[in-house]
């Protein structure tokens, strides 16, 4: 993928991700050597690299966790809303755009 194309689909994820601050979402983010974490809370802040989300912890406490927007690009954070991926749909029409240009 083109570095043109992936700085554009970064800027729409963090445009996308904008209109849901102070909303609550569902994270499940990959963490290498299967290790996966699912967490909920509410996201706080969107910043032009990573966004923060408030995230819910046992016994009412609650931690602040960072993510960088590369990181939806890849899959490697997946975020949803109601049981409903924010991003797959976004995702699945760039791997369909891929396949047509190797098709060229």
């Amino acid at each position: 993928m083109e570095l043109e194309k992936q700085a554009n689909i970064v800027g729409a994820i963090h445009d996308r991700l904008d209109q849901y601050v102070g909303q609550r979402l569902s994270v499940r983010a990959n963490m290498g050597r299967s290790k996966i974490v699912e967490s909920e809370g509410v996201l706080v802040q969107v910043h032009p690299q990573l966004f923060i989300m408030e995230v819910d912890r046992k016994r009412g406490r609650k931690t602040r966790q960072s993510y960088q927007y590369v990181d939806v690009l890849t899959g490697t954070v997946e975020l949803s809303q109601n049981g409903e991926s924010l991003f797959q749909p976004l995702i699945d029409e760039l791997e369909n755009s891929d396949d047509k240009e190797a098709v060229k």
